[in-house]
């Protein structure tokens, strides 16, 4: 692996941990999958980080989504390039089409076959300094050769998730929201998943963070605010800069 100095670690639980470092080609973000205490930790650690890679190279040169720049051999370990911003519940500004242009990325991830599958968490949707929407964690992300059943639902719950926090921060705005009543329902997989996979999956990461120390739960913001403040729109990306050949957008007026 390159090296590189850890400034600060962003995040450590029973799985591992994330870490910010600086490279002489500037700032990374190292993703060691150490596992913890818990047995079986390490391996599910491992598979974990092997499809955040293939998930992420699948996405090279996707604007707002990291790229891979080194993997370990055994998939111990993961440095990517760093997106400077902040995540969505820490952001206090969001341009007025901030929701637009992230379901417009979240779009452009189906488009290349990959469903991110953990859209539900706020933490996940970064606000970058141009106001344009970032992603990151793709750990639970998939890659799919074929647009078949399972992508398609896969693909409805991560919009689905897009048009929850776009209902939510509207609501809390007082922004009459035009696709009010109009979202997508859960699918029936996903249902499934909500009363059997997930009870389990959050049982085994409950005791992985209960056997290492966690730096902090997932973030999310408060319910009494504070709420961001509208700035002016950025619009949308042209053809090529989606495609990741275009410079990157001018910041928002603020």
């Amino acid at each position: 692996m390159e090296e590189s100095q850890v400034m600060r670690v962003l995040k450590r639980d029973g799985f591992g941990r994330v870490e910010l470092c600086a490279s002489p080609e500037g700032l990374r973000v190292r993703r060691v999958a150490s596992g913890g205490r818990l047995p079986g930790s390490r391996w599910i650690a491992r598979l974990l980080l092997a499809r955040e890679r293939r998930a992420l190279r699948a996405l090279d040169g996707l604007p707002g989504v990291a790229r891979v720049i080194e993997v370990a051999p055994d998939d111990s370990a993961l440095v990517r390039s760093w997106i400077a911003g902040r995540a969505l519940c820490e952001a206090s500004e969001l341009p007025r089409d901030f929701f637009e242009r992230l379901e417009e990325l979240v779009s452009a991830l189906h488009e290349r076959g990959v469903c991110h599958n953990d859209l539900h968490k706020e933490g996940n949707v970064l606000v970058g300094e141009d106001g344009r929407p970032g992603l990151v964690d793709f750990q639970l992300a998939s890659v799919h050769a074929r647009r078949g059943r399972a992508f398609a639902t896969r693909a409805r719950e991560d919009l689905r998730h897009v048009w929850k926090h776009r209902s939510l921060y509207y609501r809390a705005l007082g922004v009459p929201d035009p696709l009010l009543g109009r979202e997508p329902r859960r699918s029936f997989l996903a249902e499934l998943w909500r009363r059997t996979g997930k009870p389990l999956y959050n049982r085994v990461t409950g005791l992985a963070r209960l056997r290492a120390p966690s730096d902090a739960g997932e973030p999310r913001r408060p319910k009494e605010g504070p709420w961001p403040c509208w700035t002016a729109p950025v619009g949308p990306r042209s053809a090529a800069t989606r495609a990741g050949s275009s410079p990157a957008a001018p910041r928002p007026a603020r």
